[in-house]
């Protein structure tokens, strides 16, 4: 199938490489991964499962750092070209937007989205130490303010579509539980003022062997003219634990919660030593997709291991050709 970004911006300065000769895979790595190590900041045990969009004349993101005393932080971070980053030595300071809210106390897995005048970023925080999603929203990734938090716990991945459908903000999210949630399902919920909450729909569970513990939403959906392309990841529970990889989906445009097709197979999982090694062996995590609107190119952010930022890189064509023969809808 033959596709193209819609809604989106033009990129010409994305970070790409060029698919290696011979090579049959969607998906193709970095061939210099990763490409934000787990030292890159002093008081860094690992970086991981992070944010980045354009900003400026460049990118701009929003990082999960574990620090040396394994306390999960979100540190803000800019680059001119996507791959060599300067991030913040100190975490995110949020400014409440009312003295109710919860004062920090972990945060991790972020994703960052444009909406209308300003980026939102969205987070696993805790809420008397259990996970939920947080709100916060940012100009300039200097200055972030904190709205409340979207749902009661527990719940994870929370990642926003980057407009508005049908006159509501919409958010993806995997209910789950206090710990390493042995199961989960990809719902939606619609909001008229990204405070309250409802209008949930159900939209996939875990299904082929690759996911079928549990699946969960990755970077913000990337919109095209045959429906929202949505990259999410699938875990396996293996004799060894469990085992992340991912693949993609494509969502109505107008009722993201229908699935039009989903990939019956992983398009990336764990095959490289930093894929497989590391604070959690065989984990691959998409938590951020850069789309060129002009090209189609597609460069991805992902975890591996829980310890390092990797990149890879794709088309919209290539993957919306790729689930019109491997749907398993």
């Amino acid at each position: 199938m033959q596709g193209k970004v819609v809604n989106g911006v033009s990129l010409p300065h994305i970070p790409w490489q060029e698919k290696p000769e011979g090579c049959k895979d969607v998906i193709w790595r970095y061939q210099q991964n990763p490409v934000i190590e787990r030292d890159h900041l002093e008081m860094s045990n690992s970086i991981f499962n992070s944010a980045v969009v354009p900003f400026e004349d460049g990118f701009a993101g929003v990082f999960r750092v574990d620090d040396k005393a394994r306390n999960m932080e979100l540190h803000a971070g800019f680059s001119k070209d996507g791959l060599q980053w300067e991030i913040s030595e100190e975490r995110i300071q949020f400014v409440k937007t009312n003295d109710e809210i919860q004062d920090f106390q972990y945060g991790y897995d972020p994703r960052v989205v444009w909406i209308e005048d300003r980026y939102y970023v969205t987070w696993c925080n805790a809420y008397g130490w259990k996970p939920t999603i947080g709100i916060a929203y940012t100009f300039d990734f200097r200055t972030f303010y904190q709205m409340e938090n979207a749902f009661l716990p527990f719940n994870r991945n929370g990642v926003l579509f980057p407009r508005k459908i049908q006159g509501n903000y919409m958010m993806l999210s995997r209910p789950s539980d206090s710990g390493h949630t042995p199961f989960g399902d990809i719902y939606i919920s619609q909001s008229p003022d990204l405070t309250y909450w409802g209008k949930h729909r159900h939209v996939m569970s875990p299904s082929m062997g690759w996911e079928s513990t549990k699946i969960g939403a990755g970077p913000i959906p990337i919109e095209t003219d045959q429906g929202w392309l949505m990259f999410y990841h699938g875990v396996l529970t293996s004799c060894n634990g469990f085992v992340y990889s991912f693949s993609a989906a494509l969502l109505d445009l107008n009722e993201p919660w229908r699935v039009l097709k989903r990939g019956r197979e992983y398009l990336l999982n764990p095959r490289t030593m930093y894929e497989c090694v590391g604070d959690v062996p065989n984990v691959t995590f998409p938590c951020a997709g850069l789309a060129d609107a002009d090209t189609g190119r597609i460069a991805i952010y992902y975890g591996c291991a829980d310890t390092c930022t990797s990149l890879c890189f794709t088309t919209v064509n290539d993957v919306l050709s790729w689930l019109d023969t491997h749907s398993q809808c």
